[in-house]
């Protein structure tokens, strides 16, 4: 038998952003976050639309098509937000880590 490993915190925190990821709302980025402070969860969030709105599972997506400083053309969902900014804003403050099953965007940052 294997000799137990206790998680460090990251990766526990991951494994909790990866259980949040299973109530998001957009097929596009099933996603969740776990904001944390000194090893404490603070609040949590996951990919979908805001408390209240449709979502994009129930209704369909609603795209737009992004112009990047490079050029470049991307559509994104625009009926959802991410999963950080799905998190209370008031639980994050300096010195918080969210921990994110995706990359986080240059508005998350």
């Amino acid at each position: 038998m294997s000799e137990y490993r206790r998680p460090t915190w990251d990766e526990y925190f991951m494994e909790v952003a990866n259980a949040i990821a299973k109530r998001a709302t957009c097929d596009r980025g099933r996603s969740g976050c776990v904001i944390a402070k000194n090893n404490q969860i603070l609040a949590t969030g996951y990919v979908g639309a805001p408390s209240g709105l449709p979502h994009c599972d129930d209704v369909g997506h609603q795209m737009r098509k992004m112009l990047h400083e490079d050029g470049s053309i991307t559509e994104h969902c625009v009926r959802t937000v991410h999963a950080e900014q799905n998190a209370p804003h008031d639980s994050m403050p300096d010195m918080c880590n969210a921990h994110n099953k995706l990359r986080h965007c240059q508005s998350c940052r």
